[in-house]
Formats: structure tokens, sequence, C-alpha cells
């Protein structure tokens, strides 16, 4: 057998970017977990707003929270109360000045975490399943 490598990993600097970028020298671990925090907290909260990837980025005094989303209006909001409410509650976890960027994805049939999280929205809903 030979060896295995990551998929991820082995896209990394080629097809894709790492989904966290910054730097830390001293507080790495508390970063990470924060990261993590972060992302748990936006997939739970925009469940229904078709999430593909989070990109996070941090600054000194700014963390840039980049949601790949196919549906930007369910996130945003009427006249963008949701999107300020979301920067909010997030400002509350990380102390720290939160920017939201939005990019959509045009084509959601194509992202292979879309199509997995429709099909478990299906089953969840006991919708048969082509």
């Amino acid at each position: 057998m030979g060896q295995k490598i990551n998929p991820v990993g082995f896209r990394l600097g080629v097809i894709r970017g790492w989904d966290s970028s910054w730097y830390a020298e001293k507080d790495l671990p508390a970063k990470i977990v924060e990261d993590d925090q972060l992302r748990r907290y936006l997939n739970e909260r925009l469940k229904r707003a078709g999430l593909a990837r989070i990109v996070i980025e941090r600054t000194p005094k700014r963390v840039i929270i980049t949601l790949h989303t196919s549906r930007p209006g369910v996130v945003i909001g009427r006249g963008g109360q949701e999107v300020e409410k979301l920067r909010e509650e997030l400002k509350k976890v990380t102390d720290k000045d939160v920017q939201i960027n939005i990019a959509e994805i045009k084509r959601p049939e194509l992202d292979a975490a879309l199509v997995a999280q429709k099909i478990a929205q299906q089953l969840e809903g006991r919708v048969s399943v082509p």
C-alpha cells in the first residue's frame, strides 16, 4: 500500500489556500481554540444559509471573516440587519473588532460541502432522496 495524504494538504498552495491565515508567536493555542469556536458558532447560527467555507484572517486589532455561501441574502438579512447582529455577537466571542465579508457561490451544485448539507437536510426532513 502507498502512503496516504490528506486531500486538503495535498492541494494547499496549488488549488486552494488555508482556511485560517494569521501568525502568532505567543498565544497560538488560544487563537486556534477561538477559531474553532467561531467556526462552530457560525455553522450553528447560519445552518440554512448554505455555508460552504469560513476563512478567518487576523490582524492585531481585527478579525476578518469571509463567509462563502450559496444564499447570501439569508446572511445579510433585510437592509443588513442580520450582518450587524452577527457582527455584534462575534465581537463578544473574540473581544476584537470583527469584519464580515460575504462571498457568493455561483454554482452551489458543484460544491461538495453544499451538496452534502443538502442531502443531510433532506434526510432530516425525511424527504426521499433520488
